[in-house]
């Protein structure tokens, strides 16, 4: 019998197909250098902040100090929130993050320089903490108390011992999945796993620590069982938040896959929302559980955050960090949509620092007022938005943007919702 000949039109859907299919298995991709212009900005940001912060400086010695807690703070969480978002890949075995885990390695790279940034404020113990001081504490019964821990002494060594842990899994970390693009070994993906596994419970006693030991012992009379785990969920929430604003910007822009679609990015506007979600819950019940129990040595740390400003600021903080990115992620359509998503990641960026500065400045208590005295204690956090840009842009130069020798890339760049 005679061989019938396929239709034209159903050959050529056919051949369309079959593009459709080799594209789908091409794992090949091609970097991108970042323009020269994302460096500029990081200088200048970086470069305004210290000049700002210096000027803070000869205003208001005390002040500058305590926005300089408040930089080192914001780049700390920054920075640590991308650090657990890889080991939290790695321990789930997921796969729909493998395409953009670089983008976290590159947040990251922040980690190492914790110890460096931390320096003066090793010198500013005594304008910083109450309980530095031995008279202050000979004359005070709870200090005396909490002494064996709140010394500066035990405080150097944890600070510097926290960090170093820190920086041996990041530098292991990121070594075997760089690694990995040359060697292809699957072997370096359980190393890693292994290693996630170990860090997670490390984590959270090490950011619990810090967050004691940098910002509640601002105030070391006031006791909360929850505010490490506050601490961490605003640390989660601003790693993601820095993470989804660069992968945004940077598949706009032809810097990832391109097999990448929206659905990578409903993921990551879908943790956005739930950590947004866990960071109010987490707020409301320390709040909720300090204003029943009406205890004096609780309650005073929350009434002086309603007195004068500060009952503004922590009525704005409950818009600005809850209701309004609420909202705003609430659809699901919204979780996949690049603005929204852009927006979202930046105004989550902001309510974090408001967040911190609620946490940190009202310690400090000084006569002077004015807008150019507030203005000055955002100079520290401008200079630590700075350097995230420098570091990130000189590590996305240096490595791909892509993991291109890790197994799950396949199964992660073919992720549907």
């Amino acid at each position: 019998c005679k061989r019938q000949k396929m239709p034209l039109k159903q050959r050529s859907n056919s051949s369309e197909r079959r593009i459709l299919l080799m594209a789908t298995k091409d794992l090949t991709y091609v970097k991108k250098e970042l323009p020269g212009k994302i460096l500029n900005i990081g200088i200048a940001l970086l470069a305004i902040g210290l000049i700002v912060g210096a000027f803070g400086l000869l205003l208001d010695p005390t002040r500058a100090k305590f926005s300089y807690l408040l930089g080192f703070f914001y780049l700390l969480t920054i920075g640590m929130g991308a650090l657990f978002l890889i080991s939290l890949e790695y321990v789930v075995n997921a796969d729909w993050s493998t395409p953009i885990r670089r983008i976290p390695e590159f947040i990251s790279a922040s980690v190492p320089l914790f110890i460096v940034v931390a320096i003066p404020l090793f010198f500013f113990i005594h304008d910083l903490y109450h309980w530095s001081h031995t008279d202050a504490v000979a004359t005070d019964a709870l200090l005396k108390i909490k002494e064996p821990y709140l010394n500066i002494t035990f405080f150097v060594i944890r600070v510097v011992a926290t960090f170093v842990i820190w920086s041996l899994y990041y530098f292991f970390i990121v070594r075997n999945s760089r690694k990995q693009d040359e060697t292809k070994d699957q072997k370096l993906t359980k190393k890693n796993i292994i290693a996630s596994a170990i860090f997670i419970p490390v984590f959270a006693i090490t950011i619990t620590f810090s967050a004691i030991d940098w910002m509640m012992s601002l105030e070391p009379h006031w006791f909360s069982t929850i505010y490490g785990v506050y601490v961490f969920s605003g640390t989660m929430l601003a790693g993601l938040a820095a993470t989804t604003l660069a992968v945004v910007l940077l598949k706009e822009n032809g810097y990832l896959h391109p097999r990448m679609t929206n659905d990578h990015l409903s993921s990551l506007g879908g943790l956005l929302f739930g950590f947004v979600n866990f960071w109010a819950y987490i707020a409301f019940s320390q709040f909720l559980l300090i204003w029943y129990a009406n205890l004096p040595e609780e309650t005073f740390w929350f009434i002086d955050r309603w007195e004068g400003m500060w009952g503004a600021i922590t009525l704005t903080l409950i818009v600005v960090h809850f209701l309004v990115p609420y909202a705003l992620l609430l659809p699901a359509p919204a979780k996949k949509d690049p603005k929204r998503l852009k927006f979202a990641a930046v105004w989550l960026l902001v309510a974090h620092l408001l967040d911190l500065y609620w946490l940190i400045m009202p310690q400090y208590h000084g006569e002077k007022s004015g807008l150019h005295y507030i203005l000055t204690e955002f100079g520290f956090p401008i200079a630590a938005i700075g350097v995230l840009i420098i570091v990130f842009y000189f590590n996305f130069k240096k490595h791909n943007a892509v993991p291109v020798g890790d197994p799950k890339l396949d199964r992660g760049l073919n992720f549907k919702l």
